[in-house]
């Protein structure tokens, strides 16, 4: 096997540099105060209104660049940050200045026998180190969060989407000069170099977690290399099972809305697993709603028995994101069959259920494990802001430390604080 090329020493200088910046500043951003966090965010905010048609311009390369090399038309939507997506990046800063604020909180306070009370407080896990691929908004999403949780954030985004990230670190980091945040806190990797992510791994001394984002590739490339401790935001393969009661009205639009709200995104539905006794009654209306907003069917065989539109699945299909409009179909003989094949082939996102059989939701929510497990309603729900969180920095599906929607509080960790009054060792 042939050996690794090592990283041109100028690029680990520059890359180790910047981490080094950032663990600096991240000391110093701890010691800030809400306002000041605030500021920076709001600052932020009209700065990149502000500076849209140089940012929208640069984004519209990347894009341009992408379809040259015929990236996946899905990948490259995800590109984008024009219209409703600029819209909902502005507005999820002001989210995130208004959130409470989780540095220092106090929680569970107790007093000992002894007298000593003894407490947790939340504290900033240190410098933040974001890899992901594609959507140039979690620059700004990441960035504003971890600020605000008193973390430093190495951002180093995708190559596809290079020139937009520039152009949004550029805007966030003078807001930091203006508003007296360390601007080393917002530090991003300027390069598309691959070594740079190398390096980045093994800088364990100055970077505290390391969070990818993006496809299989990347997580495995990250989780199998990495000094650091990781969290995963891994593929979605998300699932919803029709229980054998499930209204077939209210069973449809929730697939519709799951699949088709938005279909570049980890939340999106991409199986459908259908109690037996529910196939023929329910699963021919859902499908044809689905197949009239031209959803591609990929089903087993009694998916394909009783709709004829549908095209057979292969095992691959089970275990796919599509990101598109395909969805895999299975008729399951049970709970427990829809539970098993979950267990197989999940990726411990989102699975609902639809069902009017309480005890079956009950079980449901306690014996399926993924981040977010739900009875009755949309995919779309495993996401921070609807849960009340404000912007997210990802879905989780690493289960240590985050599970699930990630906001402030999961990027914190706790100390504990002890107050006596002379106690002294027994």
């Amino acid at each position: 096997m042939a050996q690794s090329q090592k990283p041109d020493p100028k690029l680990r200088e520059q890359i180790t540099g910047l981490a080094t910046r950032a663990a600096r500043a991240a000391l110093a951003l701890g010691d800030l105060d809400t306002a000041t966090k605030n500021a920076w965010i709001l600052r932020s905010a009209e700065l990149l209104e502000a500076s849209k048609a140089e940012i929208l311009e640069a984004n519209r390369l990347d894009q341009e660049e992408a379809r040259n090399k015929e990236v996946p038309a899905p990948l490259v939507n995800r590109l984008s940050i024009a219209d409703g997506k600029w819209d909902n990046m502005i507005a999820g800063l002001h989210d995130v200045a208004a959130l409470r604020d989780p540095v220092g909180e106090v929680t569970d306070s107790h007093l000992r026998p002894n007298g000593l009370r003894v407490a947790r407080m939340r504290i900033p896990l240190g410098v933040i180190a974001m890899i992901y691929e594609s959507r140039p908004n979690v620059t700004v999403d990441a960035a504003a969060l971890c600020i605000k949780a008193g973390n430093a954030v190495i951002l180093r985004g995708g190559s596809e989407a290079f020139h937009t990230n520039q152009a949004l670190a550029k805007v966030l980091r003078k807001a930091a000069r203006e508003t007296g945040v360390p601007e080393d806190a917002i530090a991003v990797v300027d390069t598309t170099d691959r070594a740079a992510i190398d390096i980045l791994l093994k800088l364990n001394r100055e970077i505290d977690l390391l969070i990818p984002r993006g496809g299989a590739g990347l997580i495995r490339k990250v989780m199998e290399n990495s000094t650091i401790p990781v969290i995963c935001h891994d593929e979605g393969i998300c699932h919803i099972f029709i229980d054998a009661s499930a209204d077939a009205k209210m069973a449809t639009e929730i697939i519709l809305d799951s699949k088709l709200r938005q279909l570049a995104v980890c939340n999106a539905l991409e199986t459908l697993l259908v109690h037996r006794d529910a196939s023929e009654r329910v699963l021919p209306r859902v499908l044809k709603a689905l197949h009239e907003e031209g959803v591609e069917i990929r089903g087993d065989r009694a998916t394909c028995d009783v709709f004829s539109e549908a095209r057979p699945v292969s095992d691959e299909d089970w275990a796919t994101e599509y990101l598109d409009k395909i969805l895999a179909v299975k008729v399951v003989d049970d709970f427990d069959s829809a539970i098993a094949h979950i267990r197989e082939f999940g990726s411990d996102h989102t699975e609902i259920i639809i069902t009017n059989d309480h005890a079956n939701g009950v079980a449901w929510q306690r014996r399926v494990n993924s981040s977010t497990v739900g009875i009755n309603c949309s995919t779309a729900f495993a996401d921070g802001f609807r849960l009340g969180l404000g912007a997210e920095i990802g879905i989780s599906t690493s289960k240590l430390h985050a599970f699930g929607p990630m906001g402030l509080e999961g990027l914190t960790t706790r100390k504990f604080i002890l107050t006596g009054e002379g106690q002294l060792g027994e």
